[in-house]
């Protein structure tokens, strides 16, 4: 079963620099365990896997966390713009397998 983990409608800043996600969305993404940054994959609409990363700030109680490597190339293949809207699923493979992660535009 997938469960949406984000839903966003891109801003300025999501398609010239990176994606900010809200906090309370982490839990969901692998595990930072101590650290401020961790890559992991997503399929997309078109079932292409692709390669993010999730980046906080250091030692701040206020995480603030965006996906910055591998977003804007994202953005530039989908020819994303202002007002567009993405979501990122979490899903649980059977048995135990892990977890996949997929994005798709709205």
């Amino acid at each position: 079963m997938a469960v949406a983990i984000v839903s966003k409608q891109l801003r300025k800043t999501d398609i010239k620099k990176r994606l900010t996600i809200p906090s309370k969305s982490l839990k969901y993404f692998p595990s930072l365990a101590g650290k401020h940054k961790v890559t992991f994959k997503a399929r997309d609409d078109s079932g292409r896997s692709r390669k993010f990363q999730i980046y906080t700030r250091k030692g701040k109680r206020y995480l603030k966390p965006v996906l910055t490597r591998g977003w804007l190339d994202f953005v530039r293949a989908k020819e994303l713009t202002i007002g567009d809207k993405i979501e990122f699923y979490r899903e649980e493979k059977e048995q135990g397998e892990g977890v996949m992660y997929r994005v798709r535009v709205v």
